[in-house]
């Protein structure tokens, strides 16, 4: 994992904490669990990547499910922050609000960037693994064209590609 990805997930764990005690302190602690399980979350998948289990179980889709993550999360924030702030008038309410606008925004730069990094890494392999693809059909023929999965590196989603 880069140094910029952890910044960013540690930015997501203390967001999400902080916000977490704001809506403990709270009156009325109906938000709790949103921020509890995100900062659950955003551990483990540090922890999942500072122990390299990306490598370890290549069938997951590890940038899919992480960028799954950071959308409901910034989803989800952006709709109870916005609740906490019109509906309650508790000064911890307002706090929660404030630092998960604040939450949304990493998580919504997060997405972005993830999604740049899947779009890439999927642009790179249509353009490359499009003219394999070709060249082993007009040679075996379709009769003999099967399917098999492959995953080019660590951590990525695994490729169908015809042999």
């Amino acid at each position: 994992m880069s140094g910029e990805k952890s910044g960013r997930m540690a930015g997501e764990e203390g967001l999400s904490f902080i916000t977490f005690i704001c809506y403990v302190v709270s009156s009325a602690s109906a938000f709790l669990t949103v921020p509890l399980l995100e900062f659950l979350l955003a551990l483990y998948f540090l922890f999942a990547d500072a122990m390299q289990l990306n490598d370890k179980w290549q069938g997951l889709c590890w940038p899919m499910m992480d960028f799954l993550r950071c959308v409901t999360a910034a989803l989800i924030y952006f709709v109870i922050s916005i609740t906490a702030v019109a509906k309650y008038s508790d000064g911890s309410y307002k706090a929660a609000g404030v630092f998960g606008f604040f939450a949304t925004i990493v998580f919504a730069v997060d997405f972005y960037l993830i999604f740049n990094e899947v779009a890439k890494f999927l642009k790179q392999g249509d353009s490359s693994g499009a003219d394999e693809t070709t060249a082993h059909r007009e040679e075996a023929g379709p009769s003999h064209a099967t399917a098999s999965m492959k995953s080019d590196a660590p951590g990525h989603c695994p490729q169908v590609s015809a042999t």
